[in-house]
């Protein structure tokens, strides 16, 4: 029998690989690929590198909470599973979330389907992973927008 823990950590190594198997080519355009400086046109909103939106703060909250870092690095950069700072280059946004919703079980990748944390949250989980890849945000961990200086000062 398998522990729980072993178990957990063959999960979200599965979905490293997974990932990176699911890249679109590289002459096809990722969806929200537009430059990090362009407004609207992203899933995300930052401000001085890591104050993040609502939206994009519940998509880190459920990346710390699915425990993918354990196979992807805690700064996306990856480990056992592959960088997903350079898997959303490419990645589109479809085939991201087909990935976590059918696995890619070749792979080692499970489904996350019957995760209603991840299932709930994912054009979240898709907006941090994403504003960590386009490098508009500069570390892993963020925090609410509200709480920039920018915001302070007003």
């Amino acid at each position: 029998m398998i522990s729980f823990k072993a178990r957990g950590v063959a999960l979200a190594c599965a979905f490293a690989a997974a990932a990176a198997s699911a890249q679109a080519p590289a002459s096809a355009p990722a969806a929200g690929a537009a430059p990090a400086a362009s407004t609207g046109s992203t899933p995300y909103k930052v401000v001085d590198g890591f104050y993040v939106d609502d939206v994009t703060l519940t998509g880190f909250k459920t990346w710390r909470s699915a425990a993918c870092d354990r196979c992807h690095g805690a700064n996306q950069q990856g480990m056992v599973g592959p960088s997903l700072i350079d898997s959303l280059k490419v990645l589109s946004k479809a085939d991201f979330v087909t990935t976590l919703t059918n696995g890619r079980l070749e792979k080692g990748m499970p489904s996350w389907s019957s995760n209603p944390t991840v299932m709930t949250n994912i054009d979240a989980l898709y907006a941090y992973l994403k504003g960590r890849s386009d490098g508009a945000i500069t570390q892993a961990h963020v925090q609410p927008m509200s709480q920039a200086p920018s915001a302070q000062a007003k």
